[in-house]
């Protein structure tokens, strides 16, 4: 695996430089608030269009300003995990967990959805509506809906972000499993040193 990124962004005050390559599977962004790191992420994901960018998953390009490349977000082929989860509402947990499995491409990897519902412990949450959720369970069926559409890697923006600390415990380790059970290569994003010391020493730093 390997994560090849080169990036040029401004907003505002903040100037967003990356100059990044590596074959870690697991590659942090931090940095202090405001300093562009969930603007970092939305630029890999599709959902920004950066001034300049060669950013490449695997080999596999997603977009090269000077190529005139750029993949829509949903060719990009990773699962998002928004600091706010978007769970749906007016679905029950099986249902945003289908939803999941219905924005699976042909092209996406393989998964395993007994053993993503199984590592991450929402066997007893089907029946659930999201308003009825701890914060806990709330990210972990928000990482759960994002590995059922099969992605070659997933972005995960301040998963712990509102969180308690026990609650936030949980879920790192619910990270770390996913990470070494399911083999799936992340992009994680935190301003917490010590939680990025915890995943990875492959860090780029903003700010």
């Amino acid at each position: 695996m390997s994560f090849d990124i080169v990036l040029r962004h401004a907003t505002g005050e903040n100037s967003i430089a990356i100059d990044h390559h590596s074959d870690a599977s697991l590659v942090a962004i931090t940095g202090p608030s405001g300093c562009g790191k969930t603007t970092a992420l939305n630029c890999v994901a599709g959902l920004i269009t950066p001034q300049f960018a060669q950013i490449s998953v695997n080999g596999r390009t997603l977009i090269d300003s000077e190529r005139n490349v750029s993949l829509p977000a949903e060719s990009r082929r990773c699962g998002y995990i928004f600091q706010d989860a978007r769970l749906f509402p007016h679905l029950r947990v099986s249902a945003n967990l289908a939803y999941g499995m219905r924005m699976r491409g042909a092209a996406h990897t393989d998964v395993d959805h007994a053993a993503v519902i199984d590592v991450l412990g929402i066997g007893g949450l089907a029946d659930r509506w999201p308003a009825t959720l701890s914060g806990g369970e709330i990210r972990r069926v928000a990482i759960a809906r994002a590995l059922m559409s099969g992605p070659e890697f997933l972005l995960l923006d301040e998963p712990l972000s509102s969180l308690d600390k026990a609650r936030g415990e949980e879920v790192l380790g619910m990270i770390e499993r996913i990470h070494s059970q399911l083999s799936v290569p992340m992009l994680y994003v935190s301003h917490d040193p010590a939680e990025v010391a915890r995943l990875t020493q492959t860090i780029i730093k903003l700010g």
